[in-house]
């Protein structure tokens, strides 16, 4: 089992990355959310220069928010920074987009632009639209040493659909899933692994990686301690996020609600309701997903939210988790650590040296 961050980016995010790699993580993966958080690219740039081992992916970067030339472009131009240790994850969108009031891409738009931008980074030449028209497109002067085209960079797809874990094993790519819970984790590895031998491929080649969010908790300590509501209650949060999407703008919340948690998420949906400039409820609802506990929010990110939605647990709890995740099939977990609370990476670190 392999271990990596998941983070928020700024443009100092190579310094809790280089200390991941520091810790022994393998991997660290940028979120692509313009209007929350900085430039991937930009601060994937600054951690290739700072880092020398530990892998930097997109987690995940979105089609409709850049032109693939342009992103396969900024992927072979890191690839140059850190030759061979650069990802492209990619999926349908969800905080970059529902942050503009957009719900996802369809399947085929990003089949499409993945197409295109492997195709570029394998140094071929390939047809897309442009501006409604069909052009035939290159990069053209790999040669010159501007870009790294040479080694290879490797795809994964975040899918938590059906559709979208049977494109993931027809383009032999890695699979993303969000998980916290471990049952439903390894229901969706048993589905990923179903689609990958339908498209013909075996399941010891296929790369599974759960991106987690939580925090490690002292014995005794309650699950909104506010250690734990700083470090695990931006991703309890979206449950909420996803439940007034869902209520507001008709945008569909896959993660579901469990019957114990309705009251609550009722309560923040109808709290929701209220949020200004009318018809533009995601400038509100979105502000700080994944990076911190509004305060208008605050009293509905309770400990049962935060328990059930996050991956936090002791240390005995949480070890115990990833060996199940392991034993599911996921080859990594990563773990999402929000702007300010980088001192997570430590107990984080804790946790993955007891896997050696």
């Amino acid at each position: 089992m392999q271990f990596g961050i998941a983070i928020p980016t700024s443009a100092d995010s190579w310094r809790l990355v280089r200390r991941a790699e520091e810790l022994g993580f393998s991997h660290a993966w940028f979120y692509d959310t313009q209007m929350l958080s900085a430039d991937c690219f930009v601060a994937m740039a600054a951690a290739a220069m700072k880092t020398t081992r530990i892998r930097l992916g997109t987690g995940v970067l979105i089609p409709s928010n850049r032109i693939a030339a342009v992103a396969a472009n900024a992927f072979a131009s890191l690839n140059q920074l850190a030759p061979g240790r650069i990802d492209f994850g990619v999926g349908t969108g969800f905080t970059g987009r529902r942050a503009m009031g957009l719900g996802a891409i369809r399947l085929a738009e990003m089949e499409d632009y993945i197409r295109v931008v492997m195709a570029l980074l394998r140094g071929e030449d390939v047809e897309t639209e442009i501006e409604g028209k069909r052009r035939l497109i290159r990069l053209l002067n790999p040669e010159a040493g501007l870009i790294n085209t040479r080694d290879p960079i490797p795809l994964h797809i975040a899918a938590s659909g059906p559709r979208a874990r049977a494109l993931t094993a027809k383009l032999v790519a890695g699979w993303i899933d969000t998980a916290g819970d471990v049952s439903k984790g390894a229901a969706g590895m048993g589905q990923m692994r179903e689609a990958w031998q339908a498209a013909g491929g075996g399941p010891e080649a296929l790369t599974a990686v759960a991106f987690a969010a939580g925090a490690v908790l002292e014995e005794g300590e309650a699950f909104d301690s506010p250690r734990a509501m700083a470090v695990a209650g931006p991703r309890a949060a979206t449950l909420l996020h996803r439940a007034a999407d869902e209520a507001l703008a008709g945008l569909p919340n896959t993660a579901g609600v469990a019957p114990e948690l309705a009251e609550t998420v009722a309560a923040y949906v109808a709290h929701a309701r209220n949020f200004r400039p009318q018809g533009a409820h995601y400038l509100t609802n979105h502000r700080g997903h994944l990076m911190f506990v509004r305060p208008d929010e605050r009293p509905f990110v309770t400990a049962e939210l935060i328990r059930r939605m996050t991956f936090t647990g002791t240390e005995r709890d949480l070890k115990q988790r990833i060996e199940a995740f392991g034993a599911a099939g996921f080859t990594q977990i990563a773990f999402s650590i929000p702007p300010g609370q980088e001192h997570a990476v430590e107990d984080w670190g804790r946790i993955r040296r007891a896997f050696g």
